[in-house]
């Protein structure tokens, strides 16, 4: 019997993590020495853009291949995932991969132990949500710090206060439990390739690094956020659209002496930002989490060397969304599409067949990721996929310059809570020059040229000499957001 040459699929998939984090793509202020090694030894590209700026949303986007106009699954909290939508993971599945997972899910309520689709194509399932003292039954993680290392995860947990500080240590963390879990997985034997999607919780807030990684940064080195004083009026113009921030704060006057998270329980701390924050600080905890997946990660691409598996392993690093991080002066996340939030980084080596060294500056999504993963696996890909293959960037096939003309991003209702109750509704277009957001039912939009203003502070939405590029824009990102929703069932028939 001939060898299954297809390769392995190693998905690697942080959660809330800015496209400007990475040392080799110019942030001068973060140690990533195992993504820099993925960026000189595959492709980087540098204009990627999420489907969603919230969690849920843009998971099951990137899992389908499919926009949120279409999978229908726009919020956080949903109750469970949609049965005839069909995972890339069964797909592998069906076509003989070996499928695992590890970390989060999030394609429906986490609150408890989430619901698995009916058909995830995962046989090896290590389920972690937010690793909070509210474990449900069944969290993985939770069972492998009482189990492994005879610690009580809700003391561990229930011992920290504030979103803002050192975590829990290094050898005690999620981050490190998913590295455990994805060596487990791949030095099992098998005869057949393998796909293994691993998920930590990281850098999404509460920001918690160990303190031996965020002993590593200086605060007062680094960088202020993104913020002019316009930004404040701006914000203001755009509260009642939802936006885990109410309102802008001022990171030049911000000192973080009041941490205002004390008494929100740990479990809300992800989705309840601080009022009153130091900026830099923040950034450090930040970019400590990203160090530490950063090294745990090496762990990974270690063994695979070890075990002769590196060659013919396709390694995916990417996130769901961005973090707004102080820009503008808004923190966390919700219904904006800033460069922050909607622009994410996306990483793709493959030693056996891709190209090296490439900066790919095309447009290109995360419903890009499933029919790329079907192609590279020999499979055919699915009509209802809309996404379209890298595949051919990735082999040096095709202009690595271009994609796509233009991206979109959606929110929907998407996150609930007494911060976010307007049920908003917008739709982000952008074609690599400007960037148009239109807010539904409010008469309010953003409108930026990027290559002039890359900070997106001047809106030109209301500008009269811009109205004729606008009603431009706003059609375009009409046509643009109607081609997002599938006609459905495939025509075989002309009648």
């Amino acid at each position: 019997m001939e060898k299954d040459s297809r390769p392995n699929i190693l998905w690697y998939c942080t959660d809330q993590q800015r496209y400007d984090t990475i040392h080799a793509l110019g942030n001068q202020y973060i140690r990533t020495p195992t993504l820099d090694s993925l960026v000189e030894g595959g492709v980087a590209f540098t204009n990627a853009y999420t489907q969603s700026p919230i969690c849920t949303p843009s998971r099951a986007t990137f899992l389908t291949g499919r926009y949120p106009a279409t999978h229908h699954v726009q919020r956080n909290g949903n109750e469970y995932f949609p049965p005839h939508e069909i995972l890339v993971t069964h797909l592998l599945d069906e076509a003989g991969y070996d499928c695992g997972m590890i970390g989060k899910l999030h394609l429906s309520r986490s609150s408890i132990l989430e619901q698995r689709p009916p058909k995830d194509g995962y046989r090896f399932f290590k389920w972690s949500h937010h690793p909070n003292p509210d474990y449900p039954e069944g969290h993985d993680y939770a069972d492998w710090l009482a189990r492994e290392k005879g610690v009580d995860p809700v003391e561990l947990y229930g011992s920290l206060s504030g979103s803002v500080g050192p975590g829990v240590p290094t050898e005690l963390h999620q981050t490190t439990w998913c590295s455990e879990m994805a060596i487990e997985f791949i030095t099992e034997k098998r005869e057949g390739p393998w796909l293994l999607s691993i998920n930590p919780f990281d850098p999404h807030p509460p920001f918690d690094p160990p303190k031996e990684y965020l002993d590593r940064y200086r605060p007062e080195e680094l960088p202020f956020p993104l913020f002019r004083e316009t930004d404040i009026e701006n914000q203001r113009i755009l509260r009642d659209i939802d936006q885990q921030t109410k309102d802008a704060l001022n990171p030049y006057n911000a000192k973080g002496a009041a941490d205002t998270t004390k008494g929100v329980p740990r479990g809300d701390m992800g989705s309840v930002p601080p009022t009153d924050y130091d900026p830099r600080l923040v950034k450090a905890c930040y970019y400590a989490m990203i160090e530490l997946i950063d090294d745990q990660l090496k762990r990974i691409i270690d063994v695979l060397k070890e075990t002769g598996q590196y060659e013919n392993t396709v390694m995916i690093f990417t996130s769901d969304h961005g973090e707004l991080l102080g820009d503008h002066g808004l923190i966390y996340k919700g219904c904006r599409f800033f460069e922050g939030l909607t622009h994410v980084p996306l990483i793709v080596a493959w030693p056996a067949k891709a190209v090296k060294g490439i900066r790919s500056s095309a447009l290109v999504e995360l419903v890009d990721i499933a029919p790329t993963l079907l192609d590279a696996a020999g499979h055919g890909i699915p009509y209802y996929m809309q996404g379209k293959s890298l595949l051919p960037l990735l082999t040096g096939k095709r202009d690595p310059a271009f994609h796509k003309p233009h991206v979109i991003c959606e929110y929907h209702d998407a996150i609930a809570g007494d911060r976010c109750q307007a049920q908003s509704h917008g739709v982000m277009y952008y074609d690599g020059r400007y960037k148009i957001c239109v807010y539904q039912g409010t008469g309010l939009g953003e409108l930026y040229d990027l290559t002039k203003d890359p900070g997106e502070f001047d809106n030109l939405w209301d500008v009269p000499e811009w109205s004729s590029l606008k009603a431009e824009l706003v059609g375009k990102a009409f046509d643009a957001y109607l081609a997002a929703s599938s006609a459905g069932i495939q025509r075989t028939h002309r009648y």
